[in-house]
């Protein structure tokens, strides 16, 4: 492949970027569709996703800044992720709420598909060989 100078790049992007991704009108049209098709809560569903990625970066950045930054790993830091912690737990729990399951169906979904993946704890072979299926 040919190397692209940064402007290039940038056509190149939006032209393997889909409709809704740069266009209001198919993005609303897109997000019509989906909401006729489903029962999910759509703006919960969003706000869950969005909010979940950023309160786990907030909380990455504290541990980031932990590790490589010389912050403290003090009682205060603790508080701060705990914070952040309670952050991420609440958008999940919207989450669930946009698709319709409870926080205790997740974490019974978790436990099973964990123990079947690692049926005598937690291996490295089995976690980068997975059954078919496996997700």
């Amino acid at each position: 492949m040919t190397s692209l100078n940064l402007e290039q790049y940038s056509d190149f992007v939006f032209g393997v970027t889909s409709d809704a991704s740069k266009n209001m009108a198919a993005l609303s049209d897109h997000v019509l569709t989906v909401a006729t098709q489903t029962n999910v809560n759509l703006p919960l569903l969003l706000t869950g996703a969005m909010g979940l990625c950023g309160e786990a970066g907030e909380f990455s950045e504290v541990v980031k800044k932990v590790f490589f930054h010389g912050k403290s790993l003090d009682e205060a830091t603790l508080v701060h992720l705990k914070k952040e912690l309670s952050d991420v737990i609440w958008y999940w729990t919207n989450a669930c709420r946009a698709i319709g399951v409870t926080p205790q169906e997740v974490i019974d979904a978790n436990v099973e598909k964990l123990s079947a993946r690692y049926p005598g704890g937690f291996s490295t072979f089995l976690s980068e060989n997975r059954i078919a299926g496996d997700i």
